[in-house]
């Protein structure tokens, strides 16, 4: 089994890398969290991923090494993938999800949104898009810090196939 956490470096999306890695040591399975970057340096800029200026210039893979930074801080033992695509719509981004999920085959994709819940498919939202694959579970993360997930220990006996 494995977990896939799309990957952007805001606050709500380190909070899903957090809760899967959380989840994949308690269970012991795979954590890939995945970094789609538009080849858009006014897109970059706008969400914080690159300063105009900086001294490297810009580019999918130096944005892409930023975010492998911030993925290793918070999950070391999580998989590290980015997919370059050319257009900064949400759509496109939630597209390329989509496509690198149906390639992986995930049991679970951690979303780290706060706009789920008002999910008709609205426009601007990636994690909309993602979440209407009915392929694999879907878990929501809406806020940074609920308890840490205690080791799950399965009785004998407490499920039953019937």
């Amino acid at each position: 089994m494995t977990f896939l956490v799309p990957f952007d470096g805001s606050y709500l999306a380190e909070a899903a890398l957090l809760r899967a890695a959380e989840y994949g040591e308690a269970l012991d399975e795979d954590v890939i969290a995945l970094t789609v970057v538009p080849d858009d340096e006014a897109y970059a800029i706008d969400v914080g991923w690159y300063e105009d200026g900086e001294d490297d210039p810009f580019g999918v893979p130096y944005v892409a090494g930023k975010l492998h930074e911030g993925v290793t801080d918070i999950a070391p033992q999580a998989a590290f993938r980015y997919e370059r695509i050319d257009r900064s719509a949400p759509a496109a981004i939630a597209a390329r999800i989509k496509s690198i999920a149906a390639e992986v085959r995930p049991a679970v994709v951690f979303l780290g949104t706060d706009n789920v819940g008002e999910i008709a498919e609205p426009v601007t939202s990636v994690a909309g898009g993602v979440a209407e694959d009915p392929t694999y579970d879907v878990h929501v993360v809406r806020y940074y810090a609920p308890p840490s997930v205690p080791a799950v220990r399965l009785e004998e006996g407490s499920y039953t196939d019937e």
